[in-house]
C-alpha cells in the first residue's frame, strides 16, 4: 500500500528514516549500487520528497503503527 511521507529522523546508527502518514517507518538509505536515493543525502531534496509516496509493506501484512521516538 502506498503511503505518504510527512517526516524523517536518523535511527541509532545514523541512516534516515522516512515517517509515513500511516504512523510506520521506513528506511531510506542512499547505498549505491544496490539502493539509490540521493536526495536522501541533503535536506532539501529530503524536504522534496515530503508527501512523495512510498509502498509500505508493514501497511500491506497490517503490522500495528512503529513507536515514535
Amino acid at each position: 500500500m502506498k503511503q505518504a511521507i510527512k517526516a524523517y529522523h536518523l535511527d541509532e546508527e545514523g541512516d534516515w528514516v522516512a515517517v509515513l502518514v500511516c504512523g510506520h517507518f521506513q528506511h531510506v538509505r542512499h547505498k549505491p549500487p544496490f539502493i539509490n536515493r540521493p536526495w536522501v543525502i541533503t535536506e532539501e531534496g529530503r524536504n522534496n520528497m515530503l508527501g512523495h509516496r512510498l509502498n509500505c509493506k508493514k501497511c500491506d501484512l497490517g503490522v500495528a503503527k512503529d513507536e515514535t521516538n
